[in-house]
């Protein structure tokens, strides 16, 4: 369609799709759609949105037909023994139909009146007339039948079809392994559709060859794929996995295995082998976007929308499987994991290696950084093998480092907080093994080779060292921007606790000052759940006294130096908690007051309330603990804390807080829901009679109903009272009695023989319909902003469509993005992760890991 005469006859038909006249299936008016347009740009420029719209809201019947007749005439070129013939069955033909097709979905989606109408149009069995003759004529010769013989009669039969929505799914997935249309040409094949793996890799160690123009075929067939399976993008986040969606309940259903490993392995290889270095030059992400890319990405989006789909149960009889997380779950050849590895580092490494570029900003991270870092997460939950690989070989260290690091360059990006929320719950993933602990006892190499971002000046350390570290850097810098993901880096550090060996000077006092600000009033003041968080820490810490006492000097030096910390804590009223608050306010209205009347006064508090020069304390009471309005927005992780004779201090803020209005940061105020508060990181004789009404740790792990987990989550309330009677019910019930055991002998040689160990507890990331919801989201999220850059010159598929799963907003110099403070990453937004933070975690009392999320 390259002269403008033919994009006019193409706009006009499309005018006349709206018009109130009925247009049969049989006029030659359909074939338009198919013949006219020459590319995808065509397409979404000429087919605008509210051509869409007019069409389904004015004359529905005519979009059914539409619908129907490019099903049809993709199924007719598909069965075709001629396709892709240029003269006789043109594959520009099929690309049309695939083309006007993604071009109309969304916006049957996004209407909620038409679900009814969908359901029945594209999922409901259909029907269609045949002819069968009744009447049987006995031929006596060869070509003869008698004269007066009666012609064979007739009668009209009807043939059962699979719905329309089946049989589309289907030619598209045959389309993708068509001889000439998206494979190469190979004399020696039987049909047609030959199932063979695009890429060498996994299931496969024979190359393929392939072309531009195979690969943009596949492009266009994906593109469809993905759209189709788009109905989440409609739906509110806490019904996604209740409510499911029926494309990818087929597609996933599906129990060929032939077709469900050629696309599993063709995918997973394309996007595995991919080579960033290879393909680049410099710049590139600014002048334009390599059509290989494209691929890898549509690649990587549908094979993560298949794997992570939880297909609803209907409640009677098994569970119904998902055969690509279940063949994924099943690969255990050791070759095959060295790819899977070598795939995703090669892919995660990118922004560690730009960092080394001669041309500054010449290189870029791949986009699909973020999908990589799900896909590992998912075959670290549904492949027991795989995770043992990675720990067992010790390239988890490698993985650790690359989740440290995007947890840690995107901490403050409000854009990228989803992402840094799925990092975390990769580390605790990791952390449910106890080897993974264990071999974190390896002294970190290669500290020089990293980015500036988490590289640790004079590190000598060992990975625990560094994991503390970080985890203490998230917590105390991210600006309270992580608070609903506090709970889960307690939880991680809970799980490797037990068998760390040897941590060092820093990381003892980092865990130390941890303790200091969980335990300042104004943190355990602020909310009615804050000292749940407190409590998880004591544990933590409870846990390396108790199992690696011995081997841990640095860290049980750094306890005794903090004694009158722990007893102060032990002490603690609601009156003295109050009374430090109103204190410190005073103090900070003094300050501030010198300040402003003495300007070299001012220059001195400055320097000395830098992050990097932490003020000394001259009474370790807790009473004299700086208070301040958002404990971990203070920035101070930066602190230089190997000198064992500096004191910790958080930095005070510049605000007060009140002692009943003030709520500092915390994920379990945002849900009735609790974090668990007792776990076994205590001795029997501490954890005495715990209060009535204490929350069970242990929570239901059901998917199959919503409504039990959504009674329980209930709006916070925008202010606490805290109460003598409150404080009295959790402040005996704290895991002191191993930490203040210790302080009581002095540096004893060996544990103490009056503080019973208890065994290592796991703590496991809980799914919930909630939380899966939320995970569906991020991955829709990824998906719909990689394709508002994806397509140069064309609008996005989802672009302009009524999104229910987020919200989106067009910023003039950026683009499009999603609605602040929620970014393109965090589809559902602080709420929705706040709401299901303090649902990650149960325990597992002495037993083994078991599974770490969503088996296969």
């Amino acid at each position: 369609m390259g002269s403008s005469d033919s994009k006019l006859v193409f706009k006009q038909g499309i005018f006349k799709l709206s018009e109130p006249i009925t247009i049969p299936a049989e006029d030659p008016y359909w074939a338009g759609f198919w013949e006219l347009p020459n590319s995808s740009e065509d397409v979404f420029s000429l087919f605008s949105p509210v051509d869409v719209r007019r069409a389904r809201d004015t004359s529905l019947k005519n979009l059914e037909t539409l619908i129907s007749t490019l099903a049809t005439r993709l199924s007719l070129l598909r069965n075709s023994d001629a396709f892709p013939d240029s003269a006789t069955a043109p594959e520009r033909h099929a690309l049309n139909c695939i083309r006007v097709l993604t071009r109309i979905l969304p916006f049957l989606y996004e209407d909620d009146h038409l679900e009814e109408w969908e359901e029945k149009f594209f999922w409901a069995p259909r029907k269609r007339p045949s002819k069968e003759s009744t009447g049987r004529t006995e031929i006596l010769f060869d070509g003869s039948r008698p004269d007066d013989a009666p012609e064979p009669k007739t009668r009209e039969q009807w043939v059962n079809l699979k719905p329309l929505g089946e049989e589309l799914i289907d030619n598209l997935i045959d389309l993708l392994f068509f001889t000439d249309f998206t494979l190469p040409s190979n004399e020696r094949a039987k049909k047609k559709v030959t199932y063979t793996i695009w890429q060498s890799g996994v299931g496969c160690n024979t190359p393929m060859s392939s072309s531009k123009e195979l690969e943009g075929n596949r492009i266009e067939i994906l593109r469809l794929l993905l759209t189709l399976s788009s109905k989440s993008l409609y739906m509110p986040a806490h019904i996604i996995s209740v409510k499911g969606v029926k494309a990818l309940t087929y597609i996933t259903t599906c129990p060929d295995k032939q077709v469900v490993l050629s696309l599993l392995c063709s995918q997973l290889n394309t996007t595995l082998k991919y080579n960033p270095a290879s393909w680049r030059v410099p710049y590139d992400h600014v002048v334009y976007r390599d059509p290989k890319q494209v691929l890898v990405s549509y690649c990587l989006q549908f094979l993560l929308i298949l794997v992570l789909y939880p297909i609803p149960e209907a409640g009677r009889g098994p569970p119904p499987r998902n055969y690509f997380r279940h063949f994924l779950g099943r690969l255990h050849r050791p070759q095959d994991f060295q790819f899977l590895v070598d795939g995703m580092t090669r892919t995660l490494n990118q922004p560690l290696q730009a960092t080394a570029s001669y041309l500054p900003g010449s290189q870029k991270s791949a986009k699909w950084a973020p999908e990589m870092i799900m896909l590992f997460w998912e075959t670290l939950q549904c492949n027991k093998r795989f995770r043992s690989f990675i720990i067992d070989t010790d390239r988890g260290h490698d993985f650790v480092i690359l989740v440290l690091f995007y947890a840690l360059e995107y901490k403050t990006d409000a854009v990228k907080q989803g992402v840094v929320r799925m990092c975390v719950f990769v580390l605790q993933t990791l952390s449910t093994e106890p080897n993974f602990g264990k071999r974190l006892n390896k002294k970190f190499e290669g500290q020089d080779y990293l980015p500036n971002t988490i590289r640790l000046n004079n590190f000598a350390g060992t990975y625990a060292d560094f994991l503390l570290i970080s985890i203490h850097s998230l917590i105390t810098t991210s600006k309270g921007k992580l608070d609903a993901i506090y709970p889960a880096l307690l939880a991680t550090m809970n799980n490797v606790a037990a068998y760390l060996e040897n941590l060092g000077t820093q990381s003892s006092l980092k865990l130390l000052h941890l303790f200091i600000l969980m335990s300042s009033p104004s943190f355990l003041l602020a909310n009615e759940t804050n000292h749940l968080l407190l409590q998880s820490l004591l544990e933590a810490m409870n846990a390396i006294i108790e199992h690696q006492y011995a081997r841990n000097p640095n860290f049980i030096n750094a306890i005794l130096k903090y004694k009158n910390r722990f007893e102060a804590l032990r002490s603690f009223t609601l009156e003295s908690g109050q009374e430090e608050i109103r204190r410190m306010n005073e103090r900070r209205k003094d300050e501030v007051s010198e300040q402003v009347n003495s300007p070299t006064n001012a220059s001195r508090n400055t320097l000395t309330e830098s992050p990097r020069s932490p003020q000394s304390i001259r009474t370790p009471a807790l009473s004299n603990v700086p208070e301040e309005s958002d404990a971990f927005a203070i920035g101070d992780d930066e602190d230089s804390e190997n000198e064992e004779d500096r004191e910790l201090m958080p930095t005070p803020s510049q605000s007060s807080p009140s002692a009943h209005n003030s709520r500092t940061p915390s994920i379990s105020s945002s849900t009735d829901e609790r974090l668990p508060t007792q776990l076994r990181g205590m001795s029997e004789k501490a954890r005495g009679k715990m209060p009535a009404g204490q929350p069970s740790f242990s929570r239901q792990g059901s998917m199959t109903s919503l409504c039990n987990h959504a009674a329980a989550i209930v709006p916070a309330t925008q202010s606490f009272n805290p109460t003598p009677q409150w404080i009295d019910s959790w402040l005996s019930s704290l895991p002191l009695h191993t930490v203040l055991t210790i302080i009581s002998t002095n540096l004893s040689p060996t544990l103490p023989v009056n503080i019973d160990p208890s065994p290592p507890r796991i703590h496991l990331f809980e799914w919930t319909p909630l939380s899966l919801g939320w995970y569906e989201s991020l991955l829709w999220g990824f998906i719909f902003a990689s394709e508002m850059i994806v397509q140069k010159g064309t609008v996005g598929v989802w672009n302009g469509t009524n999104i229910r799963l987020f919200r989106v907003e067009k910023e003039a110099a950026r683009g499009p993005s999603l609605m602040k403070p929620m970014g393109a990453v965090d589809a559902v937004g602080s709420n929705l992760v706040m709401r299901i933070g303090g649902l990650n975690r149960r325990g597992t009392g002495g037993e083994g890991p078991g599974q770490t999320g969503r088996d296969g």
